[in-house]
């Protein structure tokens, strides 16, 4: 099976393509992956990090920006067009997905032109602008949430969850790591979150009372550390305070309580390590669709949401000191998680893919196969 996927820009796009790569070349040692994004978003970096071949398009964002950057997005659009309908001829894929992102976009068009099968895969319970398009031409759509599924034609949308790497699974079976102290796990994203930063700073005053039996692991992301650092020690906080966590399952794994944003790779995350959290979306996603997201989880009763522009440092210590002092609520915020986890996301995502391979193979006409692999995966760099 050789698939393409095409997207990125954010870890929240990227991470469950990464997921769903991991799972395709698992099943056969022939099975290829390759991906298409940009230079400026974060899957040139990571992709290969990762083993898995790379390739770039010309593309910008077409929505929420400001009428320059809208007209130079409109002006690459022919373009980066034009370099998805070379690269799906040259790699001949089976299959092409797209995972989100202005990226995916053109590749998802050329390859649906060029007749192959095509599918995306939404995160978000709110979908994004390009994949609400592609909707209306691809074959199938991947679903993290039922309520999505009212914005696709009926028959395409499969509600799978969204893929989680294969480093996190693990944690779906484990039990939470025993521990003395209550521990606090918060992180805005890879880049942080200066909002979320300084009202966790402001809450260190409602905190102090217990400082000694808190435990706090928090990712700052590299433009906050040295403030939130001073913030800490300021307060008599022994914090281990960090711009970038390399090891998420390990601090999932042992945290009690997560307070972070609420992009849907966090959810998936979040439900699949069974984790309660306290959700503070990001007030200027697009069409605020991280609030869109928390309100599943606080519904479900697996975690409590505060807007940003309402949160101040004394609710957000408050609202902690209460759930550490509440265990069975915690307890049951973590089950209400956990029943919400689809640990086996990545897993039926390739099986549908592997259907739709099978109907363009001809398998279950007796043709053949036609056209040449793509390039085999690169070695992952250590």
């Amino acid at each position: 099976m050789r698939v393409l996927i095409a997207g990125g820009g954010t870890g929240g796009h990227l991470f469950p393509g990464i997921a769903l790569a991991e799972e395709v070349v698992t099943r056969h040692p022939k099975n290829d992956v390759v991906f298409v994004g940009t230079n400026r978003g974060l899957e040139a970096r990571v992709v290969p990090q990762n083993g898995f071949v790379f390739e770039s398009i010309t593309s910008r964002g077409l929505k929420g920006m400001g009428v320059l950057k809208l007209l130079l997005g409109l002006l690459t659009l022919p373009w980066s067009f034009f370099e998805s309908l070379s690269l799906v001829r040259k790699y001949k894929p089976d299959i092409v997905i797209g995972v989100g992102g202005y990226s995916s976009g053109p590749v998802v068009m050329a390859a649906w032109l060029l007749g192959v099968p095509t599918a995306v895969q939404e995160q978000n319970a709110l979908p994004g602008l390009t994949n609400k398009l592609l909707g209306k031409f691809v074959k199938s759509v991947f679903l993290s949430f039922d309520e999505t599924q009212r914005f696709f034609p009926q028959g395409k949308a499969h509600v799978l969850g969204n893929p989680i790497r294969r480093s996190l699974l693990d944690n779906f079976l484990k039990p939470s790591i025993a521990h003395e102290k209550f521990a606090v796990l918060i992180f805005g994203g890879s880049l942080g979150a200066r909002g979320l930063n300084t009202r966790v700073v402001d809450a260190l005053t409602v905190l102090a009372s217990e400082k000694e039996s808190l435990r706090i692991v928090h990712q700052t992301g590299k433009a906050d550390l040295e403030t939130v650092k001073q913030g800490y020690e300021g307060k008599g906080f022994d914090a281990d305070v960090r711009e970038f966590i390399d090891d998420m399952s390990a601090a999932y794994l042992a945290c009690d309580l997560v307070v972070c944003r609420a992009g849907a790779t966090t959810i998936a995350e979040l439900t699949t390590c069974k984790r309660a959290s306290i959700l503070v979306p990001f007030p200027f996603a697009t069409d605020d669709h991280q609030a869109v997201n928390a309100k599943a989880l606080v519904d479900a009763g697996a975690a409590l949401m505060f807007r940003e522009g309402e949160l101040t440092g004394e609710k957000l210590g408050t609202a902690i000191l209460e759930l550490k002092a509440d265990k069975a609520r915690l307890q049951k915020m973590e089950k209400a998680a956990g029943n919400l986890g689809r640990p086996e996301a990545a897993r039926e995502i390739a099986d549908v893919l592997q259907q739709m391979c099978l109907v363009k193979w001809g398998a279950l006409t007796g043709q053949k196969r036609e056209g040449e692999p793509m390039r085999p995966k690169t070695e992952k760099k250590s």
